[in-house]
């Protein structure tokens, strides 16, 4: 495990871009971990430090020791939080390293989380469905709750797209969530015509 100012397998600091894998031989996947230690108050630093984590879809190996596989991006990011974490009065490290032993459940950890955000997605895409059932039951069908559902539409399309972008090994669950959010946009597309149809009817 190396530090990132002279990481083992990079160019001038950066890793290279190889669909995540720097350096070594095929299959050898480089991660980035970052030690991290955030003064205990007060408490919202510490949250503010996990929040962060977790939006960049790395995992936890343990208290305030986190993994991401290595990229530009990655790299990146978690420059910038340790500034912060710094800046925090915290101390951080930012390491460069591959697993000598335990890959496979660092790999099966990663893919895990990516599973638990898909599957969130899928819900709230079954969620989007019953709310435009309910506007049918009413008979609801004004440009105001179509312009309502939309937003949430777009929600969840940029939902879906943060969490794929961080799903570098392309965890089973994405299949599920791209069907769910596909037939979220059949669901709105049929309802925009009812209200278009309604609308019509009216004048």
């Amino acid at each position: 495990m190396a530090p990132l100012s002279q990481p083992r397998g990079w160019d001038n600091g950066r890793v290279s871009e190889d669909n995540g894998q720097a350096g070594g031989q095929p299959g050898e996947q480089e991660w980035l971990l970052l030690v991290y230690r955030v003064p205990p108050e007060p408490t919202r630093l510490r949250a503010a430090v996990w929040r962060r984590i977790k939006s960049l879809g790395a995992i936890y190996l343990q208290n305030s020791a986190a993994a991401l596989p290595a990229s530009n991006a990655s790299e990146h990011a978690l420059r910038k939080l340790r500034r912060e974490i710094v800046d925090m009065s915290g101390t951080a490290a930012l390491l460069s390293c591959r697993v000598l032993a335990g890959e496979p459940e660092v790999r099966a950890a990663f893919q895990a989380a990516r599973d638990d955000e898909y599957e969130e997605i899928v819900d709230r895409c079954d969620d989007f469905q019953a709310q435009v059932q309910k506007e049918y039951t009413a008979s609801h069908f004004t440009y105001a709750e179509l312009e309502e559902n939309e937003v949430d539409l777009v929600k969840l399309r940029t939902w879906f797209a943060k969490v794929s972008d961080r799903d570098v090994f392309g965890a089973t669950g994405r299949a599920q969530a791209e069907a769910a959010l596909a037939g979220c946009e059949k669901t709105l597309e049929d309802y925009a015509a009812r209200v278009y149809a309604e609308e019509v009817e009216k004048d």
